[in-house]
């Protein structure tokens, strides 16, 4: 792999090398960089040579130290920028660039609004932009921001800048090759290496809890046992403990408090969450980060990426997570250079008995986690969603560029920002037109007399705030009333509607009615059994994970890394589906309700539910299940029969239905109409609900149906 990046990276292609973490992808990019501006020749002031996009401060900061070695005795001169470097290092790059540049993406926002009239005089000598953890990027609001930011560099630049990026393998690679290169993937040069990288030491541990009495309180066995297994294997180290809410940090944190205290040892374990104070969180990351102590944190995605922790021994994992994406990017945190990666996995599972649901015996979550590990394994991740529009970022990119050059006509700005090698490029001029009336409306923009784009009181406040060079956020919380009295809160990124059936604390409810200004849902109790797996992270499950999961179920091999109570309960989970037959006929009876199993992903589960309310149907989504509330199996299939035999919904329409569709940053300037077409076209799969529908209802069920 080496070998073959060093003729493509010196003719000047785009480069995407894939290979697993410490294979020698910063070597493939960095040694025929360096060969190529060592030919060149370096002068201070004629600009930066070499551009490196990393998304995490630490990693510039590895990387810086490495570079730096490399090119002392080339003299390249090496820098690195972002928040945490002195103004005064910074000046002397902005005095004299040159060499090579390393640099965050939010840190490359502030040079464009900041520095704007410099920017071609920064990057004039420009021959090379590395893309570091490109699959972090895949996707995600911030490789939108970035992709643009390359863009808009070489549209300033007035040429093509080559582009090497480096990634994890993928399935798909060339998804990962048209993200580097938007329009342009199939000219990108793909080196993938299939051996080697970094070892990888897992375990997964089920641990049993029985369900809370009525009215009364049942100690959680589970989490007791997670704790005191946590607290015997991270002792001693630098760790990072991913819970999948802020309710199970402040748990998990308590436990391994009592436990320190009870064993009369200093307490090395600290909750980190976005709720606490921010000098608590730093007082946590300060202590990650001194070598001299050791130091976990228990804590949600706030610690995925992004903050210098230093290294990092082990990472823990309670609770499937929602993506294989994620999961990998939580797994980069652990291992030492030369050192295995190590992730401990933990499971909460339901103790079942006679009693028991067969959705209880079928352990979901269990079976969830392994199908994530497989994929894992295999070195596939979740691919980029195509239709996504990415609006908010586009508005962010909009205000940066016309903080960068005073302002800008709305023909210059579509151009550079929607133009072919964008990732904007599928937003049309009707759409970006329909955007900056939405803006105007919002005052973020004002135009004046001749034209141009010029910011507008809002516009000014929020560039002018340091947050503003994000181009994400974090999922907002709603606060959940019923009755008038306060249930709690939780971040939503499910499509809310009147009618929709939510699961809190243990309970069914109802939706009443969604008040998206104040960010409060009105709840009414909704009958119904206790769902077993509702799943505390927020994100969407792929359909890969689904289809792996009924795979798994159906099969015999017992992954190596189970320990044997993990191996027990997939043995249960296999005799259950076994025995009811859902391998042919996907209806079970639960009570009065019919649990569907449609092994699909959440962007289609969710569609699926939604059409199915409007029509009357009690329907809601219980992680891979489809429940329908007081509907017998014969009934359930002629609901699904019906719907798969007309008329494929309009998705235009069913978003205009759907309450909170501002997700991201600066959602909330865009108008109701751009809203629905970004929702219908990302949120919602209405010809895979028809398809799905069409699959549950096939002919081969319908002896059983009748």
């Amino acid at each position: 792999m080496q070998d073959a990046a060093i003729p493509a990276v010196l003719n000047g292609h785009d480069v995407l090398i894939g290979a697993a973490t410490a294979a020698g992808k910063t070597e493939a990019a960095f040694l025929p960089v360096c060969s190529a501006l060592v030919e060149q020749g370096t002068s201070n002031g004629s600009g930066a040579q070499a551009l490196y996009v990393g998304p995490l401060k630490a990693l510039i900061n590895d990387q810086f130290r490495r570079t730096e070695e490399l090119c002392g005795s080339l003299d390249i001169p090496t820098h690195r920028w972002h928040g945490d470097v002195a103004a005064s290092r910074k000046q002397a790059v902005l005095k004299n660039p040159s060499g090579i540049l390393l640099i965050t993406p939010e840190s490359l926002e502030a040079l464009f609004v900041l520095r704007g009239p410099a920017i071609r005089r920064l990057f004039a000598a420009l021959g090379h932009v590395v893309v570091d953890e490109l699959h972090s990027f895949i996707g995600t609001e911030r490789g939108a921001q970035l992709f643009s930011q390359l863009h808009r560099l070489e549209t300033a630049l007035g040429r093509h800048v080559p582009r090497i990026g480096l990634s994890a393998t993928l399935g798909d690679m060339r998804l990962a090759a048209e993200q580097l290169r938007p329009g342009g993937g199939d000219r990108v040069t793909v080196l993938v290496s299939t051996g080697g990288g970094q070892e990888i030491r897992l375990q997964l541990r089920s641990y049993v809890t029985r369900r809370p009495d009525p009215g009364g309180e049942t100690p959680d066995t589970a989490v007791r046992g997670i704790a005191d297994h946590l607290f015997t294997a991270l002792r001693g180290r630098t760790n990072l403990v991913f819970a999948n809410s802020r309710r199970s940090v402040e748990q998990f944190a308590a436990e391994l408090a009592d436990r320190s205290a009870a064993a009369r040892v200093p307490n090395e374990f600290h909750p980190h969450h976005g709720n606490l104070a921010k000098e608590l969180r730093q007082d946590v990351e300060a202590s990650l980060r001194d070598p001299s102590r050791p130091a976990t944190a228990i804590c949600t995605s706030t610690l995925e990426m992004g903050i210098d922790i230093g290294a990092v021994a082990q990472v823990a994992q309670i609770g499937p997570l929602p993506s294989v994406a994620a999961l990998r990017q939580r797994l980069g945190r652990s291992g030492r250079r030369g050192e295995a990666a190590v992730l401990r996995a933990y499971v909460s599972a339901v103790a079942t008995d006679a009693r028991s649901t067969t959705l209880d015996r079928l352990q979901l979550p269990l079976v969830q986690f392994i199908a994530a590990i497989e994929l894992l394994l295999e070195r596939w991740c979740e691919p980029p969603e195509q239709a996504r529009l990415h609006l908010s970022t586009l508005v962010q990119q909009l205000l940066s560029l016309i903080a960068q050059h005073g302002g800008a006509t709305p023909a210059e700005a579509f151009r550079v920002l929607c133009g072919r090698g964008s990732p904007f490029a599928a937003v049309s001029s009707a759409q970006f037109a329909t955007l900056l009336r939405d803006l105007g409306c919002q005052e973020v923009l004002v135009q004046s007399a001749d034209g141009t784009l010029l910011l507008g009181p809002r516009g000014e406040s929020v560039v002018n705030h340091y947050t503003f060079y994000a181009a994400f956020r974090s999922p907002e919380e709603y606060r959940l009333v019923s009755a008038g009295q306060q249930l709690g809160t939780m971040p939503i990124s499910l499509p809310l509607y009147d009618g929709l059936l939510l699961v809190f604390s243990g309970r069914r409810w109802r939706v009443v009615a969604v008040h998206e200004s104040d960010k409060v849902v009105e709840l009414a109790p909704a009958a119904g059994g206790r769902p077993t797996f509702l799943g505390e992270a927020s994100g969407s499950v792929h359909g890969k994970i689904r289809t792996r999961m009924r795979e798994l179920l159906e099969d015999v091999v017992v992954p190596a890394y189970l320990d044997s109570r993990s191996v027990e309960l997939l043995g249960q989970a296999r005799r259950a589906y076994a025995s009811s037959h859902l391998d042919s006929y996907p209806f079970l009876a639960e009570g009065a309700d019919t649990i569907v199993f449609p092994w699909t992903g959440d962007r289609t589960l969710n569609t699926l539910v939604h059409v199915l309310n409007t029509r009357g149907v009690d329907a809601s989504a219980e992680g891979a299940a489809l429940r329908l509330g007081g509907t017998t199996p014969q009934a359930a299939a002629a609901a699904l029969a019906d719907f798969a035999e007309g008329t494929e919904p309009d998705p235009r329409a069913v978003a205009a239905t759907v309450v909170n569709k501002a997700q991201e940053k600066f959602d909330e300037w865009i108008g109701e109409s751009l809203l629905e077409e970004q929702f219908a076209a990302a949120d919602l799969d209405c010809a895979g609900a028809v398809k799905v529908a069409r699959v549950l209802t096939a002919t081969r069920h319908q002896d059983r149906m009748e």
